[in-house]
């Protein structure tokens, strides 16, 4: 008998314990996230198909992974076009890729020629990305490197 009560006591003490940051919790308003899927205006698309407004990272390399964009800071995001400043992180795949050492180089990047999506009418999507290599790039890279984007 002793065995239950001090297991019932256990349970309401944890049961309590759980209840009490819920509470306080439920109490509080959270505070909004940014609408990054939101429509109405022009979106870059991830490699889900799915349109993002100013995202902090995109994945380049959508087959393998191993150029992403990070820390992505946008200073225009319009119907015309998009600038913002981060970094392109990109595997040196040395020796091969699964063992190589994705390495940081600062960029500017730039979205252009928005068009209409059919699959979403009133949501335009950005169709080019042009990255531009600020300091440093990857060997055998040019300077500034554009690459087609679904439309």
């Amino acid at each position: 008998m002793r065995g239950h009560a001090m297991r019932a006591a256990v349970t309401l003490g944890a049961a309590a314990a759980l209840a009490a940051p819920l509470g306080a919790a439920s109490a509080t308003t959270p505070s909004p996230e940014p609408d990054r899927h939101r429509t109405g205006g022009p979106v870059l698309a991830d490699c889900q198909g799915r349109g993002e407004v100013r995202p902090g990272e995109y994945l380049l390399a959508c087959g393998d992974g191993n150029s992403r964009l990070d820390s992505l800071r946008w200073a225009r995001w319009d119907a015309d076009a998009a600038v913002g400043r981060g970094v392109n992180l990109v595997n040196d795949c040395d020796p091969y890729c699964a063992a190589g050492t994705f390495r940081s180089y600062p960029v500017t990047v730039r979205l252009e020629a928005p068009v209409a999506d059919g699959r979403n009418p009133g949501e335009p999507r950005y169709t080019r990305i042009s990255v531009t290599y600020t300091d440093g790039r990857p060997d055998g890279a040019p300077r500034v490197v554009s690459y087609p984007l679904p439309g």
